[in-house]
């Protein structure tokens, strides 16, 4: 039997091939501003150590490999990552691509300078135990940057991207042959049932975390979470 995780990858590997356009179409191209907003918070060194985690295509992986630091590609939706392999080609970066599990990753401790996930963690089936491993791998004062959607409060804004998300989004993926999958009904399913960004703060504490920020982008459309890998036993600022 398919585990919920399983079945989030195999929804996302098939609109691989639409995933690029998809995400530029309905978001009118700021996601490409949020990313950039996430590499300059992190503030890495040319020559750093990155892993980019949930990679996708490899949009944030390789906007880091643009500033001189190293990085590597992780994603459990093996069909992402040949076309993240594409990108780094025709940009001649260096960027090793893997397929690997955010609850269980295949690096050492303290193998990473940074770490960052772009609207990937609400897909992991155990967010809290992503977040463990997300700590194991970063070295003791290592930086970790976590872009994400999260449930919005009441207002007139929140209304307005609610009725995008549930009755506009699924009609533009539908027009780009991504409509034949629930892909995009899930999106804004899954906001909704996600922590709020309070509950998200604490677990990143739990987790070994300190100097927990979040920025809201876009009027709260997106959040962006930075947070510092504790040493062991070294109390939370």
């Amino acid at each position: 039997m398919e585990t919920p995780g399983h079945q989030v990858q195999a929804m996302f590997a098939e609109i691989a091939p639409q995933y690029d356009l998809l995400n530029r179409v309905l978001s009118l191209g700021i996601d490409t501003r949020w990313r950039r907003r996430a590499v300059r918070r992190l503030g890495l060194e040319p020559g750093a150590c990155l892993l980019d985690l949930c990679c996708g295509t490899g949009d944030l992986a390789l906007a880091f490999a643009r500033t001189g630091v190293r990085v590597a590609g992780a994603d459990f939706a093996a069909p992402m990552l040949p076309r993240a392999r594409a990108k780094a080609r025709r940009l001649g970066l260096a960027v090793p691509w893997v397929r690997a599990d955010a609850q269980a990753l295949p690096w050492a401790d303290a193998s990473f300078d940074g770490l960052s996930i772009a609207f990937g963690i609400r897909n992991v089936e155990d967010p809290q135990r992503a977040l463990r491993e997300c700590r194991r791998v970063l070295r003791p004062g290592g930086r970790l940057a976590v872009l994400e959607f999260f449930p919005l409060p009441r207002g007139w804004w929140p209304a307005v991207y609610g009725f995008y998300f549930r009755r506009v989004l699924p009609r533009i993926a539908a027009l780009f042959r991504a409509g034949r999958t629930p892909a995009y009904r899930y999106l804004p399913d899954s906001v909704d049932r996600f922590v709020a960004v309070e509950t998200f703060e604490a677990w990143l504490e739990e987790a070994g975390f300190g100097a927990v920020r979040t920025e809201s982008l876009t009027g709260g459309a997106a959040r962006l979470v930075t947070a510092t890998a504790l040493a062991a036993g070294e109390p939370a600022p």
